[in-house]
């Protein structure tokens, strides 16, 4: 991949961030009836749209030696690339600043709550439309662009983004602080106590609660609490298998089980118990489908 395409592609990461962001600012305007800035950075752009056109691009885009997609693939690519890059971005947000920015949980054949069907289908078909109909206008135009105004933009475009991902990142950071000094009894609790405390802070912190209205905290203390939680459950589980599992070659070689017995009455208890502590706290801390 050459220089110049290089910076092509950056310029068409930026159009398609700008246009992505451009549609969720819309989306939210009908839903809540007001403007909302949407998305991690503070500028006008959502890098996670021109990151999916971008890789689709040059996955079938036939830019770089690779032969150009049939539309089936090209919307296979869609489906699956951006699939897989709003997981990942939905993963890396919640571990890194404890908390679920965006949640697809009561949506249809959702995966963890991170993505759903009808958000894939249409990845694959904007992918279609853009590779095969947007892209060829896009690069014509941009041919017509001098070298050194092209390297230009690029630089200025990768500079403007660092930028803005430094701030963000210590902005988001806080919000990180202010999650994990959270003691509340629920998630719904912590996540409220978040919003009102966003709310009062300065312009940049308002920005993101009403960037994510379905913000849900998660404090570093609570899923250790439940990691922890599981790990024991999972313990107790495997102890009973194992039980289980002596007690039926004892009575196989015709020895006794009476000991055994005792011990798996002992461990089935431990099981229920601890069965009971993890569904508690997820009740409180975690909604049912992500479970």
């Amino acid at each position: 991949m050459n220089w110049t395409l290089l910076c092509r592609l950056v310029v068409l990461f930026f159009v398609f961030s700008f246009l992505g962001w451009v549609m969720e600012v819309t989306l939210k305007y009908i839903q809540y009836h007001r403007f909302i800035n949407r998305g991690f950075l503070i500028g006008p752009y959502c890098p996670i749209y021109g990151a999916g056109v971008v890789m689709v691009t040059v996955l079938v885009g036939g830019l770089v030696g690779i032969r150009g997609g049939t539309p089936g693939e090209i919307f296979l690519a869609g489906f699956f690339i951006c699939g897989a890059l709003e997981y990942f971005i939905s993963w890396y947000m919640e571990k890194v600043f404890h908390a679920r920015w965006w949640d697809y949980s009561r949506k249809p054949m959702n995966l963890n709550g991170r993505i759903w069907i009808g958000n894939l289908m249409l990845f694959g078909l904007a992918s279609v439309v853009i590779v095969l109909w947007i892209d060829p206008l896009f690069f014509r135009m941009i041919e017509k662009w001098s070298p050194f105004w092209l390297h230009v933009a690029a630089i200025a475009i990768a500079a403007l983004l660092v930028t803005d991902y430094v701030i963000s990142h210590l902005l988001m950071d806080i919000v990180r602080r202010e999650i994990d000094a959270q003691e509340g009894d629920s998630t719904e609790e912590i996540s409220r106590c978040i919003h009102q405390l966003l709310r009062d802070r300065n312009l940049f912190l308002r920005r993101i609660h009403q960037a994510y209205p379905e913000l849900q905290a998660r404090p570093r203390a609570v899923m250790e609490r439940l990691d922890k939680a599981r790990k024991e459950f999972r313990d107790a589980n495997r102890r009973v298998k194992e039980l289980l599992g002596e007690m039926a070659r004892q009575r196989k070689a015709g020895g006794p089980v009476e000991e055994l017995t005792a011990h798996l009455e002992t461990a089935a208890a431990t099981l229920k118990e601890r069965r009971a502590r993890l569904r508690e706290l997820e009740r409180r801390f975690l909604r049912k489908e992500d479970e």
